[in-house]
């Protein structure tokens, strides 16, 4: 059974990861519809793949031969592409799930939950294959995750990058939100406050300098052979830093940091995404190279099929990326009153 899919945006992850997943996957999804900002690309695209070129999004996804949508920018639509898909009863792949505002990512988790239809948020972190091969070794090998350590540095630029942002969420949130979700997931539990600095400002064409955001997570119970139990309080820090320019690329790229570093019950683990691992215990150094495993695009896409076409619909998706957001916004709120605060998912 082929998923005719609607393309609504080609991001800037258009090249590198979802064409080569959608042709990769050409027996499971058959693109048939293409809405893109610029006309000409989305003419050019409609050319590749056989498909109708599109001038409004809300046609689309009307079309009586379109099964599910896939939303690959955020550009300046912001929900409304989403929003428009759970009125028309479509499942949705949304690679912009995290470029909302807060209201917006709420009403987004309550049309979804009514409307029924199938969702997917992209969190690329979740599926990369070190991220699978590490949560395998936390089973059986390494143990719950005690500390988490998450940097992304990026140049100055890229807050300003036009070509990839919409006006809804500033970059440094979404780099934010997904390494909130990535620890979260990590850890498979929600963190119950923050504590969170920034520095100031660097320009005015600069959103966000540098950000530490520290959480602390519920304690959980370990049981033992001989009966006795223990048990401790994960917690992650993560930061963004935009203060490197990009006239420096020596200095962006030196000695830069592992995507994330897991000290566990029995053992710690650093991953270079996507599919670098290097994991240590009692035995000594274990290094694995998982290039050999499916793209993430692919198995996100297939995630995504699977999900659609299955009985048991999967509805945690929105829940993980508005569970994110409120934890962004609470370490925004403990930056400006320099204090740690619990996190509230209910309001």
């Amino acid at each position: 059974m082929k998923l005719r899919v609607g393309l609504i945006g080609l991001g800037d992850q258009w090249q590198t990861r979802h064409r080569p997943a959608l042709k990769a996957l050409s027996d499971r999804f058959d693109v048939h519809a293409i809405c893109c900002e610029v006309t000409e690309k989305s003419i050019q695209v409609a050319k590749e793949f056989d498909a109708i070129p599109m001038d409004g999004f809300r046609a689309m996804v009307e079309r009586d031969d379109i099964d599910a949508v896939l939303v690959l920018s955020p550009d300046w639509y912001g929900p409304i592409p989403i929003l428009a898909a759970c009125e028309a009863g479509k499942a949705v792949y949304s690679s912009a799930a995290l470029d909302v505002s807060e209201g917006q990512a709420l009403e987004i988790r309550q049309r979804i939950e009514a409307s029924g239809v199938a969702f997917m948020a992209e969190l690329p972190r979740r599926h990369a294959p070190a991220t699978i091969r590490l949560k395998e070794l936390m089973a059986t090998r390494l143990g719950p995750p005690r500390l988490l350590f998450c940097h992304e540095r990026m140049p100055m630029e890229s807050q300003s990058d036009s070509l990839r942002r919409g006006e809804y969420c500033p970059l440094a949130w979404r780099h934010l939100m997904e390494l909130v979700d990535w620890c979260r997931y990590l850890v498979n539990s929600d963190p119950t406050s923050v504590i969170s600095a920034v520095h100031e400002q660097h320009d005015e064409k600069t959103d966000l300098f540098y950000q530490m955001i520290s959480l602390q997570f519920p304690p959980n119970e370990i049981d033992h052979p001989d009966g006795k139990k223990t048990g401790f309080a994960p917690q992650a820090q993560i930061s963004v830093g935009h203060y490197i320019p990009e006239r420096w690329p020596d200095a962006l790229s030196f000695k830069r940091p592992a995507s994330v570093q897991v000290c566990c019950e029995n053992g710690m683990a650093f991953i270079d995404l996507p599919s670098n691992l290097v994991w240590f215990d009692d035995a000594g150094q274990h290094t694995e190279s998982l290039d050999f495993e499916r793209g993430v695009g692919e198995q996100m896409l297939d995630r995504f099929y699977r999900a659609v076409t299955s009985l048991i619909r999967k509805t945690t998706d929105p829940e993980d990326a508005y569970r994110a957001m409120k934890i962004v916004v609470s370490a925004h709120e403990s930056s400006r009153g320099n204090r740690r605060v619990p996190i509230n998912y209910d309001d």
